[in-house]
């Protein structure tokens, strides 16, 4: 004859009545020490939970598991529970372990292991189910994206028992100004969680790695992640580059136009003063290099560097200087070598006398050395002008005063010499002024 499930059930059930029934009769004998331990058990849903009850002392009394619900999974080693998940794993006077697996979140709760002793004692097991959390799920993520732009991404898992945590990165940086919400699951066991960042998009964000990671118990230390890379279109940054620092004339010089945007920038375009470059055959452009040569005075201004994309367009400038040419100037200084002229004037009279008369001139200064600067060369030959003159013009003056001196001591020692008083030596000495004149000589 084959018994239902349910009448197998009750038979077990009666026998654990009769066996409390007997230990009673029994008076408890040996009863003492007889105590059931059991264990918490933690299992991730789907896995195998194992249930042992262990009795250190045990005088062939019987032991029983049974779920929350009480109904009786095993009795020693007779199974109770037509329930294929449910087999036994030990079965002795001292251990009944059995197993549980693909457990589910329906088996979570307080398991039971009797011994039938005179009373019955019990231990609890309680077995805990943990919800696995499903990938996580980024929303709300467009691409590209204008700089300046607002993004709000979600990043959302649900099935997670405890709720699951979320936290983002931004290329291996946490970042923390996130929004955070958790809702209970319609099966009230389970949670969907959510994080939600809020950012304005940055040029510095292109290429960026965007991940939301969620991290659980049950996960084994190894979170899901789910990942996104930014792509943020920009107005190109544009920079000028210059070869030389110190442009001089007749140098060369290479300004390169950087400029950096998304998409790619067009080639750029260069202008001086607002308009086309003006020396096509000395300044060439190559791509977004500018090469100018020979440079000159001529080439002093402002020069632009402008590049667009789709985005918009954007511009620097450049201002070139072009220096003198550099040379050291040699001073050379002038001693000016002195001469002596004797002048020596002769009078026809009964006594001739001479008179001499020492004169100084000077020679011109030499030329300066050495080439200067526009400003230099000008003050310099100015400066030698004056000094030249003025010397010059001390020289005639000193000649002309010295000439006529000796001439007038000469006529007036004259006229002394003949006239027997002062009266007739002026007369004669008017007199005689024309051969004195005509008599005159210079030795020079």
């Amino acid at each position: 004859m084959r018994l239902k499930p349910g009448a197998l059930l009750r038979f077990y059930s009666l026998c654990g009545i009769l066996v409390q029934v007997a230990a009673t009769k029994n008076k408890g004998r040996g009863s003492q020490g007889q105590f059931p331990l059991t264990q918490n058990v933690t299992v991730v849903e789907g896995g195998t939970a194992n249930l042992t009850c262990r009795v250190d002392q045990n005088d062939n009394t019987s032991l029983q598991w049974s779920n929350p619900a009480q109904q009786t999974l095993y009795f020693d080693d007779k199974k109770a529970l037509r329930d294929n998940r449910i087999e036994l794993v030990r079965a002795s006077w001292h251990e009944l372990s059995i197993s549980v697996s693909d457990v589910s979140l329906s088996d979570e709760g307080q398991y039971t292991c009797s011994l039938f002793t005179m009373p019955v004692k019990t231990s609890k097991a309680f077995l805990t189910v943990l919800g696995v959390p499903e990938k996580p799920q980024i929303t709300g993520f467009t691409s590209p994206v204008m700089e300046g732009e607002r993004m709000q991404l979600t990043c959302k898992t649900s099935g997670s028992k405890p709720a699951a945590d979320i936290r983002w990165f931004k290329n291996d940086k946490e970042v923390k100004d996130v929004k955070y919400l958790k809702e209970e699951d319609a099966n009230r066991k389970t949670f969907t969680v959510s994080s939600t960042l809020d950012f304005l998009a940055d040029r510095s964000d292109d290429g960026a790695v965007l991940s939301c990671r969620v991290d659980h118990e049950s996960l084994n230390s190894t979170p899901q992640i789910a990942m996104q890379v930014l792509e943020i279109h920009y107005t190109p940054l544009v920079k000028i580059i210059s070869s030389n620092s110190w442009p001089e004339e007749g140098q060369s010089i290479i300004l390169t136009c950087e400029s950096k945007g998304k998409p790619v920038p067009e080639p750029v375009l260069w202008t001086k003063d607002g308009g086309e470059l003006p020396d096509p055959e000395r300044m060439v452009v190559n791509g977004r290099v500018l090469s100018i040569s020979f440079l000159n005075k001529t080439d002093n201004g402002t020069y632009r560097c402008e590049a667009k994309n789709p985005i918009g367009r954007n511009s620097t400038e450049y201002v070139l200087i072009v220096h003198d040419v550099f040379n050291t100037l040699l001073l050379t200084t002038v001693i000016p070598s002195l001469t002596t002229a004797t002048v020596t004037t002769t009078v026809a009279l009964t006594s001739s006398t001479t008179t001499s008369a020492t004169a100084i001139s000077t020679r011109d200064p030499n030329a300066l050395a050495g080439q200067t600067g526009p400003d230099h060369a000008l003050i310099g030959g100015i400066v030698a002008v004056v000094v030249f003159v003025t010397l010059c013009s001390i020289i005639l003056l000193g000649r002309y005063l010295a000439r006529h001196k000796g001439t007038y001591l000469t006529n007036e020692a004259k006229g002394a010499e003949d006239a027997p008083d002062a009266d007739t030596a002026i007369i004669n000495a008017e007199g005689s002024q024309v051969n004195a004149e005509e008599k005159k000589e210079y030795f020079i």
